[in-house]
Order: C-alpha cells, then structure tokens, then sequence
C-alpha cells in the first residue's frame, strides 16, 4: 500500500513538472533552415551581412553564422574552394543544422559565349567533369557509388525543381548590379543552364571549348556538382547559382579578379530573393 502510495506522488510530481515547463511552439520545433554555402568569404559577404541575429559557430575548424534572413532561418559558411572542401561543409550542415534546403552561390568561369561577366546561371543540372575513367579518347563520366546505400550516383544531378522555379520568379524582379565589359556597360542576363564542376581552374580556352562541346555545359567552377552529389546522397533540395567572372581561357585569373566583386554581389541578390521567397511561402 505504501509502494502504491510512494508511486502515485511521484506521478504527480512528474505531471507538476511537466505543467511548469515552457512549451516549444510548433513554429520553433518545426521552422525551416536554408542552408547556404560558397567557396570563400567575399562570395557571401552580402548574405552574412544581411543576417539578423548572427550567431557565429566553429564546427571542426569551418565558421557557420546562423540567425534569420528575409524571415527565414540560415545557415551560411565558406567551404573553401575545390570539391573535397564543398562537400565536407555540405555534410557539416546537414548534420548539425538539418537544413530543408541547401543554396550555393558564388563566381564561375562561362563557357557559353552567350555569358558574359555579371551574367548569372541558375543550374538546373550539375556534374564533375574530372570523375570518371580516364582513357586514351579522354575521361568517361560516371558516378561514384553511394556509401550510404552503395548504389551508382548519377553523372547529372538534377537541382530541385520547386527551387528552380522560385529562382526563376525572383530573377525577373531583382536588380542586378549593372557591369562594364569590352562590350559596354551591360545589364546582366540570368538563364537556366548546366554547371560543370571540376577541381580545375579552367582558363584554358581549348579545355572550356570541350567542355561546352561535348557536355553543353554553360559555366564551370570548382563546388557546386560536389555538394549536391552529398545532397542527393542524403535527400536534401539543392540548388547552385553561379555568377559569371570569366570566360575560362588564358584571361581568366585577371578577369576573375575584376568582375569578382560584382558576380559575387550578382549572384548573393538573387540568392536572397530566394530565401525570402521561401520565407514567405514556407516552402
């Protein structure tokens, strides 16, 4: 009887206890996280500016802001350059933020002649054009296996649709920063294309040629294919927006070094268009 007794109090404390905590709003338990990566600091000097709240954090040496943008939840770092470096911080964030969807946006050499620089491309598709097999003809696409499930990756990584649509109606609002070129001062374009990613710096035009060629990609950089093949492995959205600041052949470095600033302000207006626009529809 005493046993009973004993167990009934400790019930009632448990349920006092429960009574008194704060409850979490369904809001803070399930609001959404937008994930958002570039190769270095002044590709996301916009977005981490724009950030309220920012709430800097080391996770094995890699600096994440999180707080809000646009009304949305982020979390925002630089990977470093190069395909090893973008999927090590695409898989940091996955693991540590859960985000719903990941953004990358940054600076990428043309390989469409139609781009020039400030031009951004919204990549419907991605790959690593230096993974495959190498023989005599030249190297052979194919996906590495999945070690999750070890199944084949594709070759093409399809972005997200609803977030190509959405980067689609945010490009035909935002004002892009105007950029003069030896053709004039231009407004850049934003189009749909096909991103091509490689640990190479393409400033070569016989190699950008080929590339366009062979495979009908429009821009190459060294991340974006990388991070969605670890998006892909573990189901999160993806969608990579690159900003034209060359044209990959023998005057790419200094043009690269020109245009940069603009590209990478050019591509972070559109990525902030998104983010609101994911905001607002709680996508």
């Amino acid at each position: 009887m005493r046993l009973r007794s004993l167990g009934k109090i400790k019930l009632l404390a448990v349920l006092l206890l429960a009574t008194t905590l704060p409850l979490r709003s369904e809001q803070e338990v399930s609001e959404p996280v937008t994930g958002i990566l570039g190769a270095f600091g002044d590709e996301l000097a916009l977005l981490e500016q724009s950030v309220a709240d920012p709430q800097p954090q080391q996770i094995l040496g890699i600096r994440f802001v999180a707080g809000k943008l646009k009304g949305r939840k982020v979390a925002i770092a630089s990977s470093g350059v190069g395909k090893v470096n973008g999927g090590v911080a695409a898989a940091l964030l996955i693991e540590h933020f859960k985000p719903h969807e990941i953004l990358y946006s940054g600076i990428a050499g043309s390989l469409n002649p139609d781009l020039w620089p400030g031009d951004i491309v919204i990549a419907v598709k991605t790959f690593q054009h230096d993974l495959g097999t190498l023989n005599p003809e030249g190297i052979q696409l194919r996906g590495m296996r999945n070690p999750v499930d070890w199944k084949p990756n594709p070759v093409f990584f399809d972005a997200d649709p609803g977030l190509v649509g959405l980067a689609e109606s945010a490009g035909r609002i935002i004002e892009l920063s105007r950029i003069q070129t030896s053709r004039g001062e231009r407004s850049p374009r934003i189009l749909k294309g096909i991103i091509a990613t490689g640990d190479l710096f393409v400033a070569s035009p016989v190699k950008r040629d080929e590339l366009r060629r062979t495979l009908q990609a429009d821009a190459v950089e060294m991340e974006g294919a990388a991070v969605a093949q670890i998006c892909y492995q573990f189901a999160v959205p993806c969608l990579v927006i690159r900003s034209i600041s060359d044209s990959a052949d023998s005057n790419a470095r200094s043009d690269a070094n020109e245009f940069m600033a603009t590209a990478a302000r050019n591509s972070s207006v559109l990525v902030s268009a998104i983010v609101e626009r994911l905001a607002k529809r709680n996508y």
